[in-house]
């Protein structure tokens, strides 16, 4: 597999990805727009194990979420910083960290 092309996404083509993932949603504006959703989970252990298979995916992508994790939820908001905005590598990696749960 390639690796998602790493260009900045005009607004058309963010709205599409966008579509294509579901309970996620935009944040932020101009180089700080992100994309984020929240994850629930019954116990705080549960949390805390997906925080750490997020970073080992993050580590195999080599793209960094921010993750913002409280008692029973964490926050994943995924941007480029390298373009100063939102990239396909955002999308994919908003779609594997969906992947990492069972539906």
């Amino acid at each position: 597999m390639s690796a998602p092309e790493v260009r900045a996404l005009k607004p058309t083509e963010v709205i599409m990805s966008l579509s294509q993932l579901v309970g996620w949603g935009l944040t932020g504006d101009g180089e700080n727009v992100a994309i984020e959703k929240t994850f629930t989970f019954e116990q705080h252990t549960h949390a805390l194990l997906f925080v750490n298979s997020v970073g080992w995916l993050s580590e195999k992508l080599n793209h960094h979420p921010e993750l913002v994790l409280t008692y029973k939820r964490c926050l994943v908001r995924w941007n480029t910083h390298d373009v100063r905005g939102l990239s396909r590598l955002d999308f994919e990696a908003a779609s594997q960290t969906d992947a990492l749960l069972p539906t």
